[in-house]
């Protein structure tokens, strides 16, 4: 990795498949399908098809911003081919500034009146 693509900000902006990925990540571990559903259950119109999903979670373990998780559950739990994943320090500090870049663009389209000042 060189060094730019350190830098959070180099890495923005985030496509928004990545950026839920990495909210759901931060509150903890979770395998491919467990995001889909933590996904889903903030926002149905954001909820990626599998190949979307693990496309962007490969990419996303190639840059660094989430790593495999050494969780595996137990083997008559039924799901042990399960891959886990978890967000790297790296992640986090993008999500970050990803959440700061996308609450600037907020206050910009209420200060141009796109939306209502109180509107969240």
């Amino acid at each position: 990795m060189d060094r730019d693509r350190r830098r959070p900000d180099a890495q923005l902006p985030l496509r928004a498949v990545e950026f839920h990925i990495l909210l759901s990540l931060a509150g903890g571990e979770r395998h491919g399908y467990g995001i889909i559903q933590d996904i889903q259950a903030r926002d149905e119109t954001a909820v990626p098809d599998v190949g979307t999903m693990y496309r962007a979670l490969a990419r996303m373990v190639e840059n660094r911003l989430i790593e495999a998780a050494a969780r595996r559950p137990a083997p008559d739990a039924g799901d042990e081919r399960r891959n886990y994943y978890r967000i790297t320090h790296v992640g986090l500090r993008v999500a970050r500034a990803e959440a700061r870049r996308l609450e600037a663009l907020m206050r910009a389209a209420r200060l141009g009146g796109l939306l209502a000042k109180g509107a969240k």
